[in-house]
């Protein structure tokens, strides 16, 4: 069972939910079209926290007023920022995770500066849909954290080839890919659960590897 805690930033409050209890904390942040209380948010955020995991989901500014459309950037990455602070406190180690836009927003609060041991990217939203020259990679040469990516081999939002040219050869990625998965956590032979139960297994092992100090598989 989530605790409900609130977040006080510069632009106001959110609300947040803190699962689980472990020295790795894993801030899950939500896509642009869900919030943290959807339904497959809950399943990866419990199966984290089962795992031995600190986990915190929050809601971005626009789904706490009940609006559809994110926030402009610069509060986007305000609120992530002061909910990885939250966490950051109270965890040997922070990791920042979200699916889509929230993995999205973490990797740009990670290229600004501030720390986290790990970056773990649920569909990332390489360009927009159907807009494939619309790349969004220029943040990825200042993060020099190891990251992990898990990607679906029919996402909308980041074709593959696009994917394998651009993220694949970043010296700190590791990838996951998940054979006729959609940018949807169903779909091509995936469900909601079965989805959100690989997820939390394979982070569980990076984590546990990234935590001990080894960078890569191939590390001693």
């Amino acid at each position: 069972m989530a605790r409900n805690e609130t977040i006080e930033w510069e632009g106001g409050e959110v609300t947040a939910r803190v699962a689980g209890g472990g020295d790795a904390g894993v801030l899950l942040a939500h896509g642009a079209g869900t919030n943290q209380d959807h339904p497959f948010m809950t399943l990866l955020r419990e199966g984290l926290a089962q795992a031995g995991h600190t986990v915190m989901t929050f809601n971005y500014p626009y789904t706490e007023r009940g609006a559809k459309s994110p926030d402009r950037p610069e509060k986007l990455i305000a609120c992530h920022r002061a909910a990885a602070d939250a966490l950051r406190g109270r965890v040997e180690q922070l990791f920042l995770a979200g699916r889509s836009m929230g993995g999205r927003i973490g990797t740009y609060v990670v290229a600004a500066g501030d720390d986290a041991t790990g970056l773990i990217l649920y569909s990332y939203p390489l360009h927009p849909a159907g807009k494939p020259e619309k790349l969004r990679i220029d943040q990825f040469p200042a993060i020099q954290i190891p990251m992990l990516f898990f990607q679906g081999t029919r996402d909308a939002l980041a074709k593959i080839e696009l994917f394998d040219q651009h993220i694949r050869p970043l010296p700190n990625a590791e990838v996951e890919i998940l054979e006729g998965a959609t940018h949807s956590p169903k779909g091509g032979g995936w469900t909601p659960e079965t989805t959100a139960g690989h997820l939390a297994s394979r982070t569980t092992s990076w984590i546990a590897r990234i935590s001990s100090g080894k960078a890569s598989p191939e590390s001693p």
